[in-house]
């Protein structure tokens, strides 16, 4: 019963202040999962501080539901030495708290993560209580179980905050399974208005993003292993929708990087054939060993997954590439 796991680490703490933490440019499933979360634990313990926030802020789309639900997200940086509890929620590595690791690290408070990535050993070492679930199809979707598991009901703007999280993250219930479908069913029940609510997970494309995308394309260097059409490719900014969009003209796998100085951020992505015709989990199989070999973090999901890391973004192209041959060619 996870949520009783967090009971008893509370009554153990007994905290006046919890902190509630994304990734860096939090998407909707961070976001409405740590702010439905703020309203479960303030429900249950009225008297509790409860504050949600999210390093160097969060995605333009997030932002726009921002002002459709009082998410109560921070601007300014936390006190992570006034918090008694820390969560992460959706992020699990805390190199993808950004600016923030160096601090989360150094607090001495425990350190609760929820999320339904593949868990990575170096969070879980540091993690005092860990719920994991990569078989569910978001973090909105752990959250949602712990009412049922308290067999308390969402109010109709929490059904909503989770609903958007579950949709976002399953591409519109394109990757949702049985369950997903469920419990975004059950949430319809409470008030949810399903053709409002997907109208808001679609915002114009800046032109800006336009321009990282078409970057991306004629950057692009494509290589071939076996039946795999694989591409590399780099730009400044909007690495994950750039190698959204090549994923989306035909190729199986992209990584797509983007470089400050001696900072590498990529983002991967792979089409589902790729994923459930070779077993290749991006997060695991890619985004980890990419990661250490970068002396950052890396990992996320079977077909979406990111690294952070130091380096020269064309050492991690060979690096890659001799991990996708090791990894296809067995």
């Amino acid at each position: 019963m996870p949520f009783r796991e967090i009971a008893t680490l509370m009554d153990r703490f007994k905290p006046e202040f919890i902190l509630l933490l994304c990734h860096q440019n939090a998407d909707p499933d961070a976001l409405c999962s740590a702010f439905v979360l703020s309203r479960l634990l303030q429900r249950l313990n009225p008297g509790v501080k409860v504050q949600v926030a999210s390093p160097e802020g969060v995605s333009k789309l997030s932002k726009a539901l921002s002002d459709f639900l009082p998410t109560g997200l921070v601007d300014d940086e936390p006190r992570f030495d006034k918090a008694d509890i820390v969560v992460l929620l959706d992020t699990n590595t805390v190199q993808q708290l950004g600016s923030w690791t160096e601090k989360m690290k150094a607090s001495s408070s425990p350190l609760v993560v929820i999320d339904h990535h593949a868990g990575h050993p170096e969070t879980e070492k540091v993690a005092t209580l860990s719920i994991s679930d990569e078989n569910v199809s978001s973090t909105c979707e752990i959250v949602y179980g712990f009412f049922k598991e308290l067999g308390l009901t969402p109010t109709k703007e929490e059904a909503q905050a989770l609903f958007l999280g579950i949709a976002f993250d399953t591409r519109h219930f394109i990757l949702a399974n049985s369950d997903t479908f469920k419990a975004a069913a059950e949430l319809v029940d409470m008030g949810v208005n399903v053709r409002d609510a997907l109208s808001r997970l679609s915002v114009p494309m800046e032109p800006s993003e336009r321009i990282a995308r078409i970057k991306a394309c004629r950057r692009a260097k494509l290589i071939r292993i076996g039946d795999w059409l694989i591409v590399f490719s780099h730009i400044r900014s909007y690495q994950a929708s750039a190698a959204r969009a090549l994923v989306e003209m035909g190729v199986h796998l992209a990584v797509v990087g983007g470089q400050r100085n001696d900072e590498l951020q990529i983002s991967l992505r792979s089409d589902q054939q790729f994923h459930r015709r070779t077993g290749f989990h991006l997060g695991r199989d890619l985004a980890k060993p990419l990661g250490e070999y970068l002396h950052g973090m890396g990992g996320g999901h079977s077909t979406a997954a990111g690294v952070n890391g130091v380096g020269e973004f064309e050492a991690a192209v060979k690096r890659a590439t001799r991990i996708l041959n090791e990894k296809l060619t067995q």
